[in-house]
C-alpha cells in the first residue's frame, strides 16, 4: 500500500472577502507541482460564499464537475437549459463539460454557504455537455457510507464519465469500517469534512486528507462523535 496525507494547514488559501476557499489542489493562486492531482482527481475545493455572492458565467470543458453543498443553498443556471436549479445540503449536482458549457453559481440565501466543488479528468473527451441532479436520505449514510457518485446511470447518486465512486458517512464516536476499493488499480483519496478518525494509523481531524493506492481495502476508526468522511474511489492512471 501506498498512501499520502494532507492536512488541513497545507491547503492553498484564498479569501476574496465574499469568497473564502481552500485548495486541496493547485488551482488559481495557489500553486504547488506536488500538488496537481491525485490519481484523476483534479480539484477539491473547499468554499464559504457570502449571501446573495457567487461566480458569474464562465466556461468549463471536458471535466467532471461535483458539487456537494454543506450549508445553505446554491442557485445554478448554465447554457444547457437549466435556468435556477437550487442544489440544497443532501443533493448531489453532476456536470459533464464535455464539448464545453457555460455556468453560474450563487449564494441563494442570505446566510453564508458551504460546499464541495470536485473537478475529475473524465475517461471520454468532447461528450455532450450534460446536466444531472440528485437528492438523497441523509439517514442512509448514518454509521455507514452512501453511495452518492458513480460510472453507472442507473446506480444510487449521480453518474459521471469515468470509472469512479464516492460515498459519504456520517458515524458515530468508535465506529470502525473496512473499505474495499471498488475497481483494481484505483486509489481512495478520504476528506474528513468533520469530527475526527484514523486511517491506517494515521490521525486525521477536520479538512485533512489521506489518499491510499496500491491496496484492496482498508481500515477505518472513528475517534470523534459526529464524523463525516468523503470517499473518493478513482482511477489512478490519467487519461491518454
Amino acid at each position: 500500500m501506498k498512501h499520502i496525507f494532507h492536512s488541513a494547514e497545507t491547503r492553498g488559501h484564498a479569501n476574496h472577502g465574499w469568497l473564502d476557499a481552500h485548495h486541496s489542489f493547485s488551482f488559481a493562486g495557489f500553486q504547488d507541482r506536488n500538488r496537481m492531482h491525485f490519481g484523476v482527481l483534479r480539484v477539491l475545493n473547499d468554499d464559504k460564499i457570502a449571501g446573495g455572492m457567487g461566480f458569474g458565467s464562465h466556461p468549463h470543458d471536458n471535466m467532471e464537475i461535483i458539487t456537494i453543498p454543506l450549508e445553505g443553498q446554491l442557485l445554478h443556471k448554465d447554457n444547457m437549459g437549466n435556468d435556477g436549479e437550487v442544489i440544497l445540503p443532501g443533493d448531489v449536482q453532476v456536470m459533464s463539460a464535455g464539448t464545453g458549457v457555460v455556468h453560474s453559481e450563487y449564494n441563494n440565501g442570505k446566510t453564508d454557504l458551504k460546499l464541495l466543488q470536485i473537478w475529475l479528468f473524465p475517461n471520454k473527451q468532447n461528450v455532450k455537455p450534460r446536466y444531472g441532479q440528485v437528492s438523497l436520505n441523509v439517514a442512509d449514510r448514518q454509521n455507514k457510507f452512501q453511495q452518492i457518485l458513480s460510472p453507472n446511470e442507473n446506480d444510487e447518486g449521480v453518474w459521471i464519465h469515468q470509472d469512479a465512486w464516492f460515498f459519504l458517512g456520517k458515524f458515530d464516536k468508535d465506529k470502525t469500517e473496512t473499505y474495499t476499493v471498488k475497481k483494481p488499480g484505483n486509489g481512495v483519496y478520504a476528506f474528513l469534512i468533520s469530527g475526527s478518525a484514523n486511517i491506517n494509523g494515521q490521525e486525521l481531524k477536520i479538512r485533512d486528507a489521506y489518499g491510499v493506492w496500491e491496496t484492496d481495502a482498508f481500515d477505518i476508526k472513528i475517534n470523534g462523535d459526529n464524523t463525516e468522511i468523503l470517499l473518493m474511489d478513482i482511477p489512478m492512471e490519467l487519461p491518454l
